[in-house]
């Protein structure tokens, strides 16, 4: 099982092996550096020396975030949950647009903002919700799937500013990917 450990790099073992690293690593190493490594343990009784093989070398955090990601999104296509078939047309013209994002976030200013520029006859109706944070996803897809069922709007617009990784990860969660396609009104999203 993973261990969490502090390992100091010699920079002289970077200069010389990183070149060989670069098969089985995503980054490149240096002092400071957290990274998540599956290696083989080796000592060397004569010397006393121990030693990691590295067999593969990712940084941790967005390294491991970005992997989940992937596998996730694979999962995903391979079921079809991305055909183009699936995608719903957006109405020409809305009357009523639902925004489903945080009531206090600049997303939805700039929502706003280019709403009130480009169709000032638009109704607007705010379902709000936390963007990030624990339980965010599990709310975001709740507030969706009501605001589906209440037929209330024409569209739906699910908006987020910026972030890092961690901060948009939300959005990359397999049951509010499920919501999203079951969704009967068409979605548009608008994260990062």
């Amino acid at each position: 099982s993973p261990c969490k450990c502090e390992i100091t790099i010699v920079s002289m073992l970077l200069a010389s092996n990183c070149r060989r690293l670069s098969p089985i690593c995503d980054v490149a190493p240096r002092d400071g550096l957290q990274v998540l490594l599956r290696a083989r343990v080796g000592l060397y009784e004569a010397r006393g020396d121990f030693q990691l093989v590295v067999d593969h070398l990712e940084e941790a955090g967005e390294g491991e975030l970005r992997r989940r990601f992937e596998a996730l999104k694979q999962k995903l296509a391979a079921e079809g949950l991305f055909d183009a078939s699936r995608k719903r047309a957006l109405p020409r013209f809305p009357r009523r647009i639902g925004i489903v994002t945080s009531a206090s976030g600049a997303a939805l200013r700039d929502v706003l903002n280019v709403l009130r520029r480009r169709s000032r006859g638009v109704s607007l109706l705010l379902y709000p919700v936390p963007v990030q944070g624990a339980g965010a996803a599990r709310e975001i897809a709740a507030m969706l799937a009501l605001a589906d069922r209440r037929q209330e709007v024409d569209l739906l617009l699910l908006v987020r500013g910026g972030g890092s990784l961690e901060d948009l990860w939300a959005f990359n969660d397999e049951a509010l990917a499920r919501a999203i396609a079951a969704l009967q009104l068409p979605l548009v999203t608008g994260t990062g």
